[in-house]
């Protein structure tokens, strides 16, 4: 039988997918930056930033690196990771042992990348994409699916259309994605007829996308 989920353990659950996915896809915003404030733009991670409402100041791309990555700032990629750690404890009798392990191993370096003298290695990058890889194959892999599962994706989801938003990226794949929250909205709670509107109707998809989590949680 299913264990069920408590409310802040679905909570957590999505909020792990949320975290997880804004790290893999800000690292690969702040490699296209990197490069771009080498080649052509050395403003480049200063745009990059202003899509999350942060002004970030530094001095060449190794810099930027740096201030990317445990700068002092909300976007700050330890600072998620160490979320996302905190999520994991909370809900780790749900999580596969395997991903379990990775996301405490991804945290692990984190906090020696934040607390070493050296510059950012682009490896430790590499590795730290490596490791959110693994994490989300280790949860593809799972067999029954449970709600667990459907939290755990419904974050990374959710966190796509935000960061889809907020790069402005095709609106058709952006439509596709909503579908697929409509649909795990369905399987969790068939009875409580939540539903997102598509990309055209809704005012504030992210607001609808909170709403709508909310009373989920609250009804499941």
């Amino acid at each position: 039988m299913e264990q069920l989920l408590t409310a802040n353990v679905a909570t957590n659950l999505y909020w792990l997918g949320r975290y997880l996915e804004r790290t893999e896809e800000t690292l690969y915003e702040i490699n296209k930056a990197y490069d771009a404030i080498i080649d052509i733009d050395k403003d480049a991670g200063v745009k990059l930033y202003k899509k999350f409402n942060i002004d970030l100041e530094y001095t060449n791309a190794s810099d930027f690196l740096d201030k990317a990555i445990r700068g002092v700032h909300d976007a700050n990629i330890v600072n998620i990771i160490t979320q996302a750690r905190e999520n994991t404890i909370i809900c780790r009798t749900h999580i596969d042992f395997e991903a379990f392990g990775e996301i405490i191993e991804l945290h692990t370096l984190l906090q020696r990348i934040s607390k070493s003298p050296l510059p950012i290695d682009y490896k430790d990058i590499d590795l730290i994409l490596s490791l959110i890889s693994e994490i989300w194959g280790a949860h593809t892999k799972r067999g029954h699916r449970k709600s667990s599962d459907y939290f755990f994706k419904l974050g990374k989801l959710a966190e796509e259309v935000d960061l889809r938003l907020r790069f402005d990226r095709n609106k058709s794949v952006t439509e596709a994605i909503i579908k697929d929250i409509n649909i795990i909205l369905n399987l969790l709670n068939p009875d409580a007829g939540l539903q997102l509107l598509s990309y055209d109707e809704e005012d504030d998809i992210m607001e609808s996308i909170n709403t709508v989590m909310k009373k989920l949680i609250i009804e499941d």
